[in-house]
């Protein structure tokens, strides 16, 4: 299995940025599928982006698309989230999620295909 960790959260005025930062120990990542997802309090958690295990496909949230950047360098077991143009509505702790995948890479979107999650971090964007 694989234990994740996410840094990189804290308090921005709106307008600025974020970089999150996941990282992955204990099975090759590269074996991993990996997604990022945001809970706002009393709401449920929902998608914000994707990416399949080489790295070379991702999916967002059209909530977040053109303003998040999903990324991951395997060779360093570590996943990110560049976040640009910050809004208040993107204020929520974020978790960053994998699923193993034994055979084909695909992009997942929901929290049930992801059987590993990380403790989550804060993120707060100031009006």
């Amino acid at each position: 299995q694989v234990q994740l960790v996410e840094s990189g959260g804290g308090l921005v005025q709106a307008g600025g940025s974020l970089r999150l930062s996941c990282a992955a120990s204990g099975r090759t990542f590269s074996s991993y599928a990996m997604g990022w997802f945001r809970q706002a309090p009393g709401k449920e958690r929902v998608f914000v982006a994707a990416i399949i295990r080489s790295g070379g496909s991702t999916y967002y949230a059209y909530s977040v698309k053109g303003r998040f950047t999903i990324s991951r360098d395997n060779a360093k077991n570590a996943g990110s989230l560049q976040m640009n143009s910050l809004k208040p509505r993107d204020t929520a702790i974020y978790y960053c999620a994998a699923d193993l995948e034994l055979l084909y890479e695909r992009i997942h979107t929901t929290v049930y295909e992801y059987g590993y999650w990380g403790q989550g971090t804060q993120v707060t964007v100031s009006s």
